[in-house]
């Protein structure tokens, strides 16, 4: 939604408008924008994306003009019809403003049965009459905030009505309605209608209103109508069909078009019809292995990349499709991994819009979206309400305003946001670690004599492309449901800023800034606590359980602390009590000790960790106590320091052991004590357990995501990109991708190895044109069956209509 121009100005002195605007699929509303105040020319800049749950006719967009004391009024609409979206898909198009009256908003459709029979009166006479059965609507409108819907069915003289259904736009009428048509004639004529009558009936029309029941003194709202001339009844005698409704008919208004001003719109609509399972199984398993592909630029998914126009469009279906099938991880670790062999300079790594820096993107977007709410919704919602003054350019200072008490406000949102994010290592989801893991060792294995480039693979992705954009547009992330206002912008523009460079771990900071009050704003951070929290946090959320012994990461101490721990029992005949012990978490295992630096008296490997559950406070009658389960039931109990250790301490250890195979699905919430479990009164100690596990950290969601439709999305870019597809097979078969010189129009293409790739090619090109050739016996098929008038495809259904206008012209040239 980008911005309005030359709205009416309004009738008062002041004549400015608080305008906001709604997007409705029909009239219903599904989306608003921020009021704009006090302007006939604002400016939206509001992205709004929607899955379309349910048939529309029209995408429309109501400007209104705020009224604090009335209901707000309707300037005016922009209703762009279903089927002319793909006109102005994806470019920005202005939009002339139209009125808006009752009898122009219609939506819904009706269901009618008509008879025409002939009556034989007592005196043995002939006439005929009409029977209009009246079953059912649906997808009215809801008026008010609700629908109270009846009909009227007319012909030539007075209308006859439903009985009113409260409260639904869904209503099952199921009445008829009797009308005579033609004056009695005599019983011998054979036809139903003579020459006079025809005439008379192929000027009548039988009419159906509907409207809201209202209890407004204005009288009931008027939903849309139907008019349906008689003489289709003379080629049969039953008629019953669905109808869209249409607006009424006003010809005597006569609105000149320009005097409402105008909108500018970009619609991006896509719309995919997507097969069952099976019939992508050839071109999704092609897919699916390109993780095992060598080298990884050889396979389906990185040859996607490859051939789309924006290296973005190839990454949305890709990473929905890997994320679905749990492929993701390896995947980017295959292409992440081939771009850093690439890369020349360690300063350099993950900067481009790479195929693996966009995947990357987006899976921090649809799995981390949970952690960014956790992390950063509470704060930015206080910087959005409170307003505190946080400008520290001199130049745009306002009067009254203090430098160094904006330094000073801007300097505590810094400092807060900072530490949120730094703490917050424990929340961020295990795919979004696995990937950082795999990336910090592509990095150090690649640049051996950079001890700091581990640091900055990582965070060039999770402080420069998730946690600065998010705090520089939290709209775009879910954070805020608008576009903040001016002031707010620039000072989460300046947090942005400041947070990105502490995140960059560079070396000389203050050089990374143009402006010199930034510089001079960044000595207040300038300190190694900083560069040590960072650190921390990034060692924490590139670890991985998965432990690699070839592995060249030392490990990474993710805890320390003294707890109370119990005796697990190792001695046959040792006390089983409570001891002070120094405990110690690393990536790779969980270890106690007498006290610190002290020889570890007990280490648990990180994959023996099976959960790791609080424990009821009943079975030692102390507080804070949790439990770290193993193999064979063997299980420590330890004591933390307070409730909020106890949950740190939790979160850590189920974080760094979400991943291992064997986690179980049950335990016990109390201990084995005196022969038997207290929670559930099992008497032997390897009964399995009687309450499931919590499962980790809410921040490991599971999507919802069609496999099937992601294939299919791919499937359309190949079919789209297919004559680069076509070039990039000659780029591998042509002789000058072997020995002779690069031909130029080839060189847009990563080809590492040509046969490899070739065989690819070959594979995806059979595949995408079998599932082209489904699509159309599918449309043909489709075609042979539907039934204009049903209730897919009501009568009034314009895209139907050309539908099958474009498929009568397709079988006709097929024939």
């Amino acid at each position: 939604l980008g911005e309005a121009k030359n709205l009416p100005t309004y009738p008062g002195p002041n004549k400015m408008r608080d305008c906001y605007c709604t997007v409705n699929l029909d009239q219903e509303e599904v989306f608003r924008t921020k009021i704009v105040e006090k302007s006939l020319c604002p400016f939206y800049g509001e992205d709004f994306y929607c899955e379309i749950p349910r048939t529309f006719r029209h995408l429309s967009f109501y400007i209104f003009d705020r009224d604090v004391f009335r209901r707000d009024s309707i300037i005016g609409k922009v209703a762009i019809q279903k089927e002319d979206l793909q006109k102005y898909h994806n470019r920005d198009t202005w939009f002339q403003l139209q009125h808006v009256d009752a009898d122009s908003e219609v939506q819904g459709k009706v269901h009618l049965e008509l008879r025409l029979s002939e009556v034989i009166t007592d005196t043995g006479v002939v006439c005929h009459k009409l029977a209009t059965r009246v079953l059912e609507c649906q997808g009215l409108p809801i008026v008010n905030g609700q629908c109270d819907p009846y009909a009227t069915v007319t012909l030539a003289g007075p209308s006859r009505q439903t009985k009113v259904k409260k409260k639904t736009n869904n209503p099952h009428f199921d009445e008829v309605f009797y009308f005579e048509v033609t004056r009695p004639s005599s019983y011998n004529k054979k036809s139903h209608f003579d020459i006079e009558d025809v005439d008379e009936v192929d000027k009548m029309e039988i009419r159906v209103d509907l409207w809201n029941a209202s209890n407004l003194k204005f009288g009931d709202e008027f939903l849309g109508e139907l008019r349906l001339p008689l003489k289709f009844l003379r080629q049969s005698s039953s008629y019953e069909a669905w109808y869209f409704l249409q607006p009424r008919d006003n010809g005597n208004k006569s609105l000149k078009p320009d005097d409402l001003g105008s909108l500018r719109l970009n619609v991006v609509y896509t719309e995919d019809h997507v097969f069952s399972s099976d019939y992508y199984s050839p071109l999704r398993d092609l897919l699916l292995k390109s993780a095992d592909v060598e080298p990884v630029s050889a396979s389906a998914a990185h040859i996607l990349g490859e051939v789309c126009r924006e290296k973005q469009e190839a990454a949305i279906p890709l990473v929905r499709l890997f994320l679905h099938y749990g492929r993701i991880v390896p995947f980017i670790s295959a292409i992440a991994n081939a771009e850093v062999k690439r890369t020349q300079d360690p300063n350099t790594i993950f900067r481009g819009n790479s195929l693996t820096s966009k995947c990357i993107d987006e899976t921090m977007k649809l799995a981390g979206m949970h952690y960014l709410q956790v992390t950063l919704k509470p704060i930015i919602d206080e910087i959005c309400q409170v307003h505190k003054p946080c400008e520290i350019d001199p130049v745009k200072l306002k009067d009254g305003e203090n430098l160094d008490n904006n330094r000073e406000n801007l300097r505590q949102y810094v400092d807060r946001i900072f530490t949120v994010i730094t703490k917050s290592g424990v929340s961020c989801p295990t795919v979004m670690c696995d990937i950082f893991f795999s990336l910090r060792e592509s990095a150090a294995k690649r640049f051996q004599g950079d001890l700091d480039v581990r640091y900055t693979a990582v965070s060039s992705f999770i402080f420069l492309r998730f946690f600065a954009p998010a705090i520089l547009s939290p709209n775009l992330f879910q954070l805020t449901p608008h576009h903040p206002d001016p002031q707010t912008s620039r000072t989460l523009t300046l947090i942005s800023k400041t947070i990105q460079t502490l995140g960059s771990l560079s070396k000389s900071k203050s050089a990374n800034f143009k402006e010199s009050y930034m510089a001079t704003f960044y000595d207040y951070f300038n300190e190694q606590k900083y560069a040590d929290a960072v650190k921390n946090f990034l060692d924490l959320i590139s670890s991985s359980g998965r432990r690699d012994h070839k592995s060249i990461e030392q490990p990474i101490l993710l805890k320390e602390g003294f707890m109370i721990k119990r005796a697990q029992g190792r001695k046959r005949f040792g006390m089983k009590n409570f001891k002070k012990r120094w405990f110690r978490l690393t990536n790779h295992e969980f270890t106690y000790q007498k006290s610190k630096g002290d020889h570890p008296l007990c280490s648990i490997p990180i994959e023996n960790i099976l959960a790791v559950e609080r424990l009821e406070e009943e079975s030692f009658k102390m507080k804070n106590m949790f439990q770290v389960i193993q193999p064979e039931r063997r299980v420590l109990y330890i004591q933390a320091n307070n409730c909020v250790e106890a949950k740190d301490w939790i979160d850590i250890l189920t974080k760094v052991s979400q991943c291992n195979k064997k986690r179980l699905t049950v335990y016990h919430p109390s201990a084995y004590l005196n022969g038997h479990w207290l929670c559930c009164k099992a008497t032997a100690d390897n009964t399995p357990g009687c309450t499931p596990c919590t499962g980790g950290l809410p921040a490991n969601i599971q999507l919802d995501i069609d496999g099937d439709r992601e294939t299919e999305r791919i499937y359309s870019l190949f079919n789209l990109y297919m004559p680069k597809l076509e070039k990039m097979q000659e780029a591998c078969g042509s002789k000058s991708v072997y020995d002779g010189p690069e031909e130029e129009e080839y060189s847009t293409f990563i080809i590492d190895d040509p046969k490899e790739t070739y065989k690819t090619l070959k594979l995806i090109i059979e595949g995408v044109g079998t599932l082209e050739q489904e699509h159309a016996q599918y449309k043909r098929d489709k075609f042979k069956k539907t039934k204009y008038g049903s209730q897919e495809h009501p009568i009034g259904d314009k895209s139907f209509q050309t539908y099958i206008r474009q498929q009568s012209e397709i079988s006709a040239h097929s024939i």
